[in-house]
């Protein structure tokens, strides 16, 4: 059984018939920065929420959730695998990762959890 963690931004999303769990970690928000040509990573969240994404573009990001979240996958494979719903389907999981992965990023607090002041 998978165990998904909303809190670290995890999702899970059935591709070709099989659950997986997808992240956008600092990793994979690099990767994607690369893949769009984003100096950084404000460029790539003003891209991404321009709304003009192309089927690679959904591909490229579900793979690199999916990469995130421990599967090894290429964006090719990405690109071959069947989600309930086509496009709409691939869509619907990137908004989901998206949301997840700035929401739990919203969430983080400004101090460290043990309380911990920093003294320099």
């Amino acid at each position: 059984m998978m165990i998904i963690n909303p809190q670290r931004g995890e999702i899970a999303a059935e591709l070709d018939g099989r659950r997986y769990r997808l992240c956008l970690t600092l990793g994979a928000l690099a990767e994607l920065e690369a893949g769009f040509e984003a100096g950084d990573l404000q460029t790539l969240v003003k891209r991404i929420a321009s709304g003009r994404l192309s089927a690679r573009d959904l591909a490229r990001i579900v793979g690199a959730g999916l990469r995130g979240g421990g599967a090894s996958l290429t964006d090719e494979e990405v690109m071959a695998m069947a989600v309930d719903g086509g496009v709409a389907g691939f869509a619907e999981i990137v908004a989901r990762l998206l949301t997840a992965t700035f929401a739990a990023a919203d969430a983080v607090p400004a101090e460290p959890r043990d309380g911990a002041a920093n003294t320099t």
